[in-house]
């Protein structure tokens, strides 16, 4: 949506308002890398979400690529604008176990009132292997905060 690239500060931006976030907390998402169009996050496979010993249940897979792919369309964003998930789908395609997940969330299409963007969430083990657990697909409504006032 931008015609130049959000400024570091941007970026940083981003990155704390998704962090400051309630559910983001509770489930203990880090940001591994953010930039224009694309980020990458991680969140620890923690008991307290798991459905049986060290599988994680689909809410926070889901949970989890949902902040990434969003993350990533708020990248693109001006300064001013923020964004909210108003659809998304996932598909799981294995188990999410190990230490932790990682998702890679990246911008499909973005125009002035909603940007599509999408995720795949990997499931690392303790040797750092990465196995595809789930893909999400995802639209977000950008929101002009001065004009919604």
């Amino acid at each position: 949506m931008t015609s130049s690239p959000p400024s570091t500060s941007h970026i940083a931006q981003l990155q704390t308002l998704v962090l400051a976030m309630p559910m983001a907390r509770t489930l203990g998402l880090r940001f591994v890398h953010a930039e224009a169009g694309r980020v990458e996050m991680e969140m620890p496979i923690g008991e307290a979400l798991c459905f049986r010993p060290g599988q994680l249940q689909a809410a926070a897979v889901f949970a989890l690529g949902d902040f990434a792919a969003v993350a990533a369309a708020g990248s693109v964003l001006p300064p001013g604008w923020t964004n909210a998930t108003v659809d998304a789908t996932i598909k799981l395609v294995a188990p999410a176990k190990g230490t932790c997940l990682r998702a890679r969330g990246r911008v499909v299409d973005a125009a002035r009132l909603l940007t599509v963007c999408a995720s795949d969430v990997f499931a690392v083990d303790a040797g750092g292997t990465e196995t595809l657990c789930a893909t999400l697909l995802a639209t977000a409504r950008n929101i002009d905060l001065a004009a919604a006032r």
